[in-house]
This record gives structure tokens, sequence and C-alpha cells, in this order.
């Protein structure tokens, strides 16, 4: 995948982009950014493979519910002054594509924030929109499935959408943003040249 194109894309779109080696040196780099800050955090394995929960509550509020579970963790990491999320895939064209199930990762990643940091890994990039649109249905999707233990087809059959009506899936919302959201919130985007989370 081209680290080089998406950049040059993100960048034309106004989005400031960031590159880091590892996931550790995008982790300290983040906690000297959020220093002093309240700090959302959405449901995201890349942040959980970064560690963000050990390093950022040292110099920050930290409100992520899979911390502290319960819905006023949710409402205070909506409002936080900068919000954390990763993406199920990115486009080496700069369109970066979440689904959700509860909508919680794509309304506050779209809420008024200070700042909004994008965290995504090498694995995440496609090479175009359709490609990245197949990523997150197919493979980081699925993946999350799994994790949560849902009865859904991609839990029990083969590694890919089978556009359920289960009860408990998890791909409700889909959200694509083309260019950063909001008046005076800076979106950033992390490029991180190592594979973190789905």
């Amino acid at each position: 995948m081209n680290f080089d194109r998406v950049e040059q894309a993100l960048t034309r779109a106004r989005f400031h982009c960031h590159r880091f080696a590892t996931g550790q040196d995008a982790a300290q780099w983040l906690a000297a950014e959020c220093s002093g800050k309240t700090v959302g955090i959405g449901g995201s394995m890349t942040a959980k493979a970064m560690k963000l929960e050990e390093l950022l509550p040292r110099t920050s509020t930290v409100y992520w519910h899979w911390l502290t579970p319960g819905p006023e963790t949710l409402a205070n990491a909506a409002t936080a002054q900068v919000y954390l999320t990763s993406v199920n895939a990115l486009a080496e064209t700069g369109e970066l594509i979440n689904i959700d199930g509860t909508g919680n990762r794509i309304s506050a990643a779209t809420g008024a924030h200070e700042r909004v940091y994008y965290l995504v890994g090498r694995n995440k990039l496609a090479e175009t929109f359709d490609k990245a649109l197949w990523r997150a249905r197919n493979i980081a999707s699925p993946l999350n499935a799994r994790r949560l233990n849902r009865e859904t087809p991609c839990v029990k059959n083969e590694l890919k959408c089978y556009d359920c009506n289960s009860p408990q899936r998890i791909c409700n919302g889909l959200s694509v943003v083309w260019k950063p959201l909001g008046g005076a919130q800076e979106t950033h985007v992390l490029l991180i040249d190592e594979d973190l989370g789905y």
C-alpha cells in the first residue's frame, strides 16, 4: 500500500497528516499532543494495540467506555476536547470509512471537538474507495463481530459480510469522511507503518 499517495490525498483534502514508524511512536506523540486535555476514545482495537489506556491517563483526563463502561463515559467522550478513533478502512484516494453498531464512534467523531485524531495502521489501507468499503464490510466488521461473540452469519461462517438481519448485527451505520468536519475543529490522520487493529 502507498503511504505517499494517501498522504498527498489527505493533505489536498485539508487533513493534518502525520506518519509514524510504529504504534508506540504515535502513542508517545499523542500523549504529548493531548496533555492537559479531556480525551474521548471510541471503541478501537488500534488504540488498544497502541496501549493508549496506559499512556494517556498520565497526562490527560480520559473517557473510554472500554475502561469505564456506561452512558456517562460515552457522553463525556462525545463532548471531550479531543476525540480519538480509528477507521475500518482508508482509501489511498483519501476516504476514511467506518461501520458502527450503536453509532457512538460515528457520531462522536463528527461532533464538536477541538481536535479529532484518526489512528490508521497500514493494514487498513486499500487502493480505492470501493476496495476500502469492501475491506470495512468483509474484514473489519466480521472480525469485530467475532471479537464480540455475536450471533451473526459472519461469526459462524466464512469471514465476509452476509448483509444479515440478525438483531446482534454490528453493521448498522456507515460513515465516509471526505473532508474535515466542523468549523474550528482540527482533524488529524496518523498513518502508522505497522499492522494495528482490524
